[in-house]
């Protein structure tokens, strides 16, 4: 049976500004300052949700009686390394791709909504996305499939109408419990994630535009 799409749902963390390899790094340079070592297995657990991983629990004792200085610090290099970058290559062609399509666009985050409206203000995303459903939104974020079935609901489409794009675990989780065919976009802190090789996957990222990921989630 052929699959029309009538919606596109994106993450947005990681799958359209690559904020989770940012601050992955920059938590793994404050663990090595105090001779620690952050396992990236161990930062996945945490990546597309809330409360699933705990990184201040491996930092020494006199790290964590300093925890509002330290965690000061680190947001603010952090933000300013993160208000630097780009979003990730190809995604923006591929958003104004989904409305020049007929396709509606929607946005479904276990961020809150002040910081995903930040940085899709600064690029000059957020005008694209009829709807957004954060984490403000909802009482479970992800892998809990809520945010999507929220969204959808206020694009006024069946989930099972939509294609999710993530780029983690978690989230691929949420989108597929809601009924959703989910396009998995990797990247360098979540790549080596178990993905089932059931779910459609572009190890190239959005290098082949908007066809390239309706093509993936078609099986084609």
């Amino acid at each position: 049976m052929t699959f029309t799409p009538r919606a596109v749902i994106f993450d947005f963390d990681g799958t359209i500004l690559d904020t989770e390899s940012r601050e992955f790094l920059h938590w793994q340079e404050l663990y090595r300052t105090h001779g620690r070592e952050l396992a990236l297995s161990d930062w996945q657990r945490g990546i597309g949700t809330w409360g699933a991983f705990d990184p201040w629990a491996g930092l020494p004792d006199a790290v964590q009686a300093d925890r509002e200085n330290v965690h000061a610090r680190l947001r603010d290099t952090l933000h300013a390394d993160i208000a630097a970058q780009d979003v990730r290559p190809g995604v923006r062609a591929v958003l104004e791709g989904v409305r020049a399509h007929g396709l509606r666009l929607a946005l479904a985050t276990s961020s809150d909504r002040a910081w995903v409206t930040r940085w899709l203000e600064q690029h000059a995303l957020l005008p694209l996305f009829e709807a957004l459903a954060t984490r403000d939104d909802v009482t479970r974020v992800k892998p809990d499939p809520e945010l999507y079935v929220l969204a959808a609901q206020r694009l006024g489409v069946r989930a099972e109408d939509c294609i999710a794009v993530e780029d983690s675990f978690n989230g691929a989780t949420a989108a597929v419990a809601a009924g959703m065919r989910v396009v998995v976009v990797p990247n360098d802190v979540t790549r080596t994630q178990p993905f089932p090789t059931a779910w459609a996957r572009l190890d190239d990222g959005y290098a082949g535009g908007l066809d390239g990921l309706l093509a993936a989630a078609q099986g084609r």
